[in-house]
């Protein structure tokens, strides 16, 4: 088997860094180089299926849902297709960067002017009063979320975190065994309270929402605090034999090291990327162990909190969901809440308490520290590579 020449290794290994979530570690990152092509499916996506704006047309009659079903296909297919071609990673020239970006920038112009030409209506929700700035608005957010979803990887750390959780749930006899003893202890006594009741009775769900947003953000940035010093720790031990262990089963398995490799500092963006890998995972751990407990909860009160003890509690007769009969509203909100707060304090417990900490946070700053050797080992062969490029042109 030929091997592989250190370019090709280069560019197999960013390729390794996009399928982990973390492709700002490349080198020289950039707009035009790497996250506008990544971020085309997407865009070529949202400007193709806005097309389905226009459709059903009243001109078209009874065919309008073929019309429809044939701009969905071709718009999927397209997104498809674009999808294989940005696999390899193209650079785009620049005159390929600004034909897709003025592309896009007329769409929010080029839409609503088709939709009054053939409907003389616009159907986007708002639009009739604020005409075209609505879809001003709304094309300047998607490429704004593309954006940054596309520069940090979010796509590929959201799909590793449902697979985790997957796993999770496949082990959550022993997950839930650990976690749930502690929380448990911690939260129960707090589901009794008549204040609690009386608070949760009256309090919207879009507070209760806030609030266990602010949970996970203190979650975030506990994971920020714990990032730093691992980061740290690291980066003070890129000896040959760990850089080796820790490039095995990637494309630079087959690089010899024989001297330790100096530490390139992160910058903040690549910070931020190896924060968002670490809160995902952190989050959805706890996310796995918050339905348990809601679960738990929701139980415990269909079974313990008659309607009489529900009243007393609140001082008056307890709404009732509509979705679930003879389940008061209250109790709904007091599980959802215990869950965020029991969530919260399992992730934050688990990056400082010694057994959490081995069972459901080593693993995570694992995946870390092997991106960061890798990412050494690869600025080592990146600029050897670009120095023999240069040597070889000057010549």
């Amino acid at each position: 088997m030929p091997t592989a020449s250190p370019r090709a290794r280069v560019q197999r290994t960013e390729r390794w860094f996009l399928r982990r979530g973390t492709p700002t570690m490349i080198a020289g990152y950039g707009f035009t180089e790497h996250i506008l092509p990544r971020m085309l499916p997407a865009l070529a996506f949202v400007m193709l299926a806005s097309l389905a704006w226009l459709v059903p047309l009243k001109t078209a009659g009874s065919g309008r849902w073929v019309l429809l079903g044939v701009v969905v296909a071709v718009t999927i297919a397209a997104w498809v297709t674009i999808s294989l071609f940005v696999r390899r990673l193209p650079r785009f020239s620049p005159a390929a960067t600004v034909a897709i970006l003025a592309t896009y920038a007329a769409m929010p112009i080029a839409v609503p002017l088709l939709q009054l030409a053939f409907d003389g209506a616009i159907t986007l929700p708002g639009a009739r009063a604020l005409g075209v700035l609505a879809f001003l608005v709304f094309f300047a957010a998607v490429f704004a979320a593309t954006y940054v979803a596309t520069t940090y990887g979010f796509g590929t750390l959201v799909r590793q975190g449902i697979k985790q959780a997957v796993t999770d749930l496949r082990n959550s006899v022993q997950v839930l065994g650990r976690a749930l003893p502690v929380l448990l202890f911690v939260t129960l006594f707090l589901f009794f309270t008549g204040e609690l009741w009386q608070l949760m009775n009256q309090l919207a769900w879009w507070r209760l929402t806030l609030v266990v947003a602010l949970f996970g953000a203190v979650t975030v940035l506990a994971a920020a605090a714990r990032l730093r010093e691992e980061t740290g720790r690291v980066e003070q031990d890129f000896s040959p034999p760990m850089l080796t262990a820790a490039c095995a089963g990637t494309p630079l398995a087959a690089v010899t090291l024989d001297a330790p490799v100096r530490a390139v500092s992160l910058n903040g963006r690549q910070k931020r990327n190896l924060l968002l890998m670490l809160a995902t995972r952190q989050l959805v751990q706890a996310a796995v162990i918050g339905l348990a407990l809601f679960a738990f909860f929701v139980l415990l009160g269909v079974i313990i909190v008659t309607p009489a003890a529900a009243e007393q509690w609140i001082g008056s007769a307890p709404a009732i969901s509509p979705l679930l009969p003879g389940v008061p509203v209250a109790l709904l909100r007091n599980a959802t809440l215990l869950a965020g707060f029991g969530s919260m304090y399992f992730a934050v417990t688990s990056m400082s308490d010694t057994e959490h900490r081995k069972q459901f946070f080593a693993p995570i700053i694992d995946e870390i520290e092997r991106t960061l050797a890798v990412r050494a080992v690869y600025l080592t062969l990146h600029t050897n590579t670009a120095t023999s490029s240069s040597a070889t042109d000057l010549r």
